[in-house]
């Protein structure tokens, strides 16, 4: 099976233990004996009745507890919740979360979400649901706790820089449906915001540049910003898709590496629906993650597009779904992917060409957890490129003017990203990194 049908952080692939695995290992039947006659023990003498089934479980959730955090076992309930967060739907608040050292931290609220209207921040600290402490707590039975029909109340308990105590916020769940990509036309210059990867978000990607192309009187557009902002990833396939779109043929867009060179591939572009070389400036920040990290990894190595904002999360691991007899799910990490020039984003992340700062209200905290921060990520590698990476970020450049139909944003880095496209002149020949506004 291709690597575009993997997900950046799940999918539907079964992989097979190699046939001599049994026999690798005399002492793991011992090792299992010993697990049997604890679960014995515990079954037959503690001091009150237990379920075997939730011990197993927790058993599971124990030994995959050593591992990497993206590596998890969801019960039964955990993943039909996964399964229906590929198609975008849901009920819930609208919370991207994720573990930080003993804690749990929000990523990212969603746009437009009951999570992003109550005013959540990136990095702010979720001490307890429903007065329960999230202290020890798994992501999975977090998620679950604030997941539910519409209308339902949730109480969370946070912690912010600059508060000076935990505050509590109750929340209602919505019926949520992620619509995966919006844009807006500024005279031209077309603006994309891409929410997540999920099923079809290429195809609505598409369907919005043409809506912005007939909003420009049938026009090619003179410029597009591609807004990956708290874009937490998802189906690798449409991150393959959307990188796809904005390079022409033949070009590598992302490779895996497996443990002892399994799980080795590679997605290349396809001359196909190829949208036209207009100027391109992606927009990251510290929620930019995983599959939103692939796209803006292959645009920059081909110097396809300028990268502006914030380092990115640095999410370079894949994992794979496995589905298990009684209806619960594994999701194992099974290698790490590199960007076309061979780099590995763990742990960096993807470094903008410029360094845009986040300002105001909607910017996001300093404190907001990146994959170097999660408990038992894996350690960065060196770079396995042959030829240049990215440089340092740069400052801006100098002669960037203001634009009157910019004037009024708030958002300072989709203020300067459409001013710099709107400062190079229409059909410019140089789209990488060394393009400067105003020539």
């Amino acid at each position: 099976m291709g690597l575009a049908a993997l997900l950046l952080w799940g999918a539907p692939v079964f992989a097979k233990a190699p046939a001599d695995a049994a026999g690798r290992d005399e002492t793991a039947y011992r090792q299992l004996e010993l697990f049997a006659r604890v679960l014995s023990y515990v079954e037959n003498n503690y001091v009150e009745p237990v379920d075997r089934k939730t011990l197993i479980h927790g058993a599971i959730q124990g030994m995959l507890d050593t591992l990497d955090p993206h590596t998890v076992f969801m019960p039964p309930e955990v993943f039909r919740e996964m399964k229906i967060d590929t198609s975008g739907e849901f009920g819930g608040l609208g919370i991207e979360i994720a573990r930080k050292g003993d804690r749990l931290v929000v990523v990212a609220p969603i746009d437009d979400t009951p999570a992003a209207r109550a005013g959540i921040k990136a990095g702010d600290e979720l001490l307890a649901i429903d007065g329960e402490s999230t202290q020890g707590m798994d992501l999975g039975r977090a998620l679950q706790k604030m997941r539910g029909p519409a209308g339902g109340r949730v109480l969370l308990t946070l912690m912010r820089a600059g508060f000076n105590a935990p505050q509590e916020l109750a929340i209602l769940r919505d019926h949520i449906r992620i619509v995966s990509v919006e844009g807006a036309l500024y005279e031209g210059i077309g603006h994309v915001k891409v929410k997540n990867f999920q099923d079809r978000t290429d195809q609505s990607l598409r369907k919005e540049l043409d809506r912005l192309r007939a909003l420009n009187g049938g026009r090619e557009l003179d410029g597009l910003v591609l807004d990956l902002r708290n874009n937490p990833g998802g189906l690798l396939d449409q991150a393959v898709a959307m990188s796809d779109r904005f390079l022409p043929g033949n070009l590598p867009i992302v490779s895996t590496r497996g443990r002892e060179g399994r799980n080795a591939s590679e997605e290349r572009s396809r001359d196909r629906d190829t949208e036209k070389d207009y100027p391109l400036v992606v927009l990251v920040n510290a929620g930019s993650a995983s599959a939103s990290e692939i796209v803006a990894g292959a645009l920059q190595d081909h110097g396809r597009g300028v990268i502006m904002g914030t380092q990115t999360f640095g999410k370079g691991s894949v994992q794979t779904i496995i589905e298990l007899e009684d209806g619960s799910g594994l999701k194992l990490t099974i290698a790490r992917y590199y960007t076309p020039k061979g780099r590995s984003i763990q742990e960096k992340g993807i470094t903008p060409d410029f360094l845009v700062p986040e300002e105001g209200p909607g910017g996001a905290a300093t404190n907001a957890p990146r994959e170097k921060d999660l408990q038992r990520h894996f350690r960065a590698e060196p770079s396995q490129a042959t030829s240049e990476v990215a440089a340092a970020p740069r400052g801006l450049p100098a002669n960037l003017k203001d634009w009157a139909v910019t004037a009024k944003l708030t958002d300072s880095q989709l203020r300067v990203a459409l001013n710099y496209l709107h400062g190079l002149a229409p059909g410019a020949a140089s789209r990488g990194p060394g393009s400067t506004a105003g020539r």
